[in-house]
Order: C-alpha cells, then sequence, then structure tokens
C-alpha cells in the first residue's frame, strides 16, 4: 500500500483527524519510513483535519515543508565553476554507500554539460578504489589521477595536474577518503584534504558533496551530522533510492544537517543521478 493509503486507513477515512491511539499508529508508520521524530510530529499536524478526498494531496504538501530546503529557490543541480579554472570539488562519504560510483555518475553530467573533468582517486585507503575510479574515468574517456600517498596528496597533485593543462581542464572531481564516521583519523585526514585543496586552488573547494546510503535510516542521520561538523558540506548525494520503504530519511537528513539534497542515485548506470525536486519526490514517496 501507499504511505498515503496506509495513514489513511489508520484514521478510518481519506483524512487526518483521529484519536491518540490513531495519531500513534500513524507515528509508527512515519518513523519505520524513516522521517524522524520531529519531521513526523510536523507532518501529523500539518495533516490533522483534512477533509476525505483531501487527504493524499495535503499529505504530499506537509512532506514537501518538512523538506525546507536550505536554499529556498536555488537549482539543485547547479553546480559550481570557480572564476578561474579548475573548479574543486570534493565527494565524502563512508564505504559502501556509492561514493565511488557517485563521482562517476557526477563526472557523466559534468561532460553531458560541456565541461572538461579530471578524477582524483584519493581514497587511498579502499583496496580497489582507485582501480574502480581509473575504469570510470575510461568509460567517460578522462583523465584519472592515482596514487599510493595520502589522500591530501593526491588531491594536490590532482590541481596541480589540471592547473599545468591551462584551461584544458576545467573542473577536478575528487574522490576522498573513506572510512567510519566515527574515525577520528579519518575526519582530520578530510579536513587536510580541504586544507590542501584551499592552498592549492583559491576558493577551493569550490563544492563538498556528502555521499549517503538512504537504506541505513538513522544511521545515515549520524554520519551527515559527524561529517558537517567535520568539513563544510555544500550538498548531499543520497543514494539507493530504488525503492521508498525507507523514502523519509531524505527528509531526516536535510533537516539534520541544513544541508540541500541536490542528487538522488536511483541505480548504478551512470545515467542514474537524478536532481533532486521537493514536489516530484514527496508524490512519488506519498503514492509509492
Amino acid at each position: 500500500m501507499a504511505l498515503w493509503e496506509r495513514l489513511a486507513r489508520v484514521f478510518g477515512r481519506g483524512g487526518g483527524g483521529g484519536g491518540a491511539r490513531e495519531r500513534s499508529e500513524a507515528e509508527r508508520i512515519l518513523l519505520e519510513a524513516d522521517f524522524g521524530v520531529e519531521a513526523t510530529e510536523e507532518i501529523l499536524d500539518r495533516v490533522s483535519g483534512a477533509g476525505d478526498g483531501a487527504f493524499q494531496a495535503a499529505l504530499e504538501r506537509a512532506v514537501v515543508e518538512a523538506l525546507s530546503p536550505a536554499s529556498p529557490g536555488a537549482d539543485p543541480g547547479a553546480l559550481a565553476r570557480a572564476p578561474v579554472p579548475p573548479t574543486v570539488m570534493l565527494v565524502f562519504g563512508v564505504n559502501g554507500v556509492g561514493k565511488t560510483t557517485a563521482v562517476a555518475k557526477l563526472g557523466a553530467r559534468l561532460v553531458r554539460g560541456g565541461r572538461s573533468v579530471l578524477l582524483a582517486a584519493a581514497d587511498t585507503f579502499r583496496a580497489g578504489a582507485a582501480e574502480q575510479l581509473q575504469i570510470w574515468a575510461d568509460r567517460l574517456g578522462v583523465p584519472c589521477v592515482t596514487g599510493t600517498k595520502d589522500p591530501a596528496a593526491v588531491a594536490f597533485d590532482a590541481i596541480a595536474a589540471a592547473r599545468a593543462r591551462g584551461g584544458g581542464i576545467d573542473t577536478v572531481l575528487v574522490d576522498t577518503a573513506g572510512r567510519l564516521h566515527t574515525d577520528e583519523r579519518l575526519l582530520e585526514e578530510l579536513k587536510k584534504v580541504v586544507r590542501v585543496s584551499a592552498r592549492q586552488q583559491p576558493g577551493a573547494p569550490h563544492e563538498s558533496l556528502l555521499v549517503l546510503d538512504a537504506t541505513v535510516g538513522q544511521n545515515a542521520v549520524h554520519q551527515a551530522r559527524a561529517f558537517a561538523a567535520a568539513v563544510p558540506l555544500t550538498g548531499l548525494i543520497v543514494t539507493k533510492l530504488d525503492g521508498t520503504a525507507k523514502g523519509g530519511s531524505v527528509v531526516a537528513l536535510e533537516r539534520a544537517v541544513r544541508v540541500p539534497i541536490r542528487f538522488l542515485g536511483t541505480g548504478e548506470a551512470l545515467g542514474d543521478l537524478e536532481v533532486f525536486d521537493a514536489r516530484s519526490y514527496a508524490r512519488r514517496l506519498v503514492t509509492g
């Protein structure tokens, strides 16, 4: 059943009324979908009293309002461009969230938009990460800088390589180190990548994007908070959203760190990177 149908059945009609027992059951449904406590309460308050036939629309509006975009009116898919190339984009995330694949998808999107891209395999801690990114780079037909040194050194070399080509490379896309967000060494290493990027190129990083796995629910919220406290973030990429069982996590994530959702990963192909749109997402989430 779609989310709105499950909630409507709890309330016994097409509306959002009901007593304490019905409200408790509705809270359980939304919490199981990973909306989080704060958003759950706000959504139920907004749909309370919605009349027959209007409940679905009211629920969609409530989800859109609960997303409370950090940059209202901005285009989530509009990625920064430095006044003097190269533009430096850092991509963060723990192992297993699809970070390296997200880097490849971003690279493909930039190439389609006419930008010249260089990939940097700065995830030197994960076995096979550099090889994986090199394979993606070959498919995209773009250069890839790899190395066995620390992540900041690889980022430094990649920016230097882009600058050495004059205007031939306008964007450096860095796949940063990935381990657990609770690992202080990782966070310190990522801070170092940020510092080195800033020293090597004015204004860098021009984008700092955090990749999160929607299927892990509230653990993704904890990851987002840890990364946001350590490094400057300009947006979130939420992956593994092929279904909607845990779709409420998108609402919880945006509210937890007040950083806008920029893209959704909906599959493994290079084209499976969707620019986030709150209204279409709310409709899909509510109607299933």
